[in-house]
C-alpha cells in the first residue's frame, strides 16, 4: 500500500482519532442540565419513536427508554463521553468502535426520517466499521503501548 505523508496505520489511526473527536463535540455540545434536569433529550427522542413508521421502534422505545428516562439520559451523554475517549485514546478500542458503531445504528434507526441527522449515522457507522476491521488500535493507541490487543 502507498500512502501520502503518513503510513496507512497512522492513516487509519487519525480516522479512529476523528472519530473520537466527533463522539466528544458530540457530549461536548450537549445540554447536559437540559438533559438531566428536564428530561429533554428523552423526552425530543420519544417523541420521535411515538410517530415512527416502525412498529419495532415504538415498542423498542417504550420497553427500554421510557421507563426509565432519567437512567437512559446519562447512559446515552456518557456513552458519547466514553466512546469518544476511549477512540482518541485508542483503549479498549474495539469496544468503543462496537459500541459507537450499535449507537450509531439505534440512532440511525430512531430517526429514520431525518434525511441530515442520517448523513451523520451513516458516516460514523462507517468510519466506525473501517477502523474496526483494519484493527485501527495498531498505531498511535493505549492498547498498543501497553500492549493490550495486538
Amino acid at each position: 500500500m502507498h500512502t501520502v505523508w503518513l503510513t496507512g496505520a497512522e492513516w487509519l489511526a487519525v480516522l479512529r482519532i476523528g472519530l473520537g473527536l466527533w463522539w466528544l463535540e458530540s457530549w461536548r455540545h450537549k445540554d447536559r442540565k437540559g438533559w438531566f434536569e428536564r428530561g429533554t433529550g428523552i423526552a425530543w427522542a420519544a417523541d420521535v419513536a411515538a410517530r415512527h413508521r416502525w412498529p419495532l421502534v415504538r415498542k423498542g422505545f417504550e420497553a427500554v427508554v421510557a421507563p426509565r428516562p432519567r437512567l437512559m439520559a446519562y447512559v446515552v451523554v456518557y456513552a458519547e463521553l466514553a466512546l469518544g475517549l476511549g477512540l482518541v485514546a485508542g483503549l479498549l478500542t474495539p469496544v468503543a468502535l462496537l459500541g459507537g458503531l450499535l449507537l450509531n445504528l439505534l440512532y440511525f434507526a430512531l430517526m429514520i426520517h431525518d434525511w441530515a441527522e442520517q448523513g451523520q449515522n451513516a458516516m460514523m457507522a462507517l468510519v466506525s466499521l473501517v477502523a474496526l476491521l483494519a484493527m485501527s488500535w495498531q498505531t498511535w493507541s493505549l492498547d498498543h503501548a501497553i500492549g493490550l490487543l495486538g
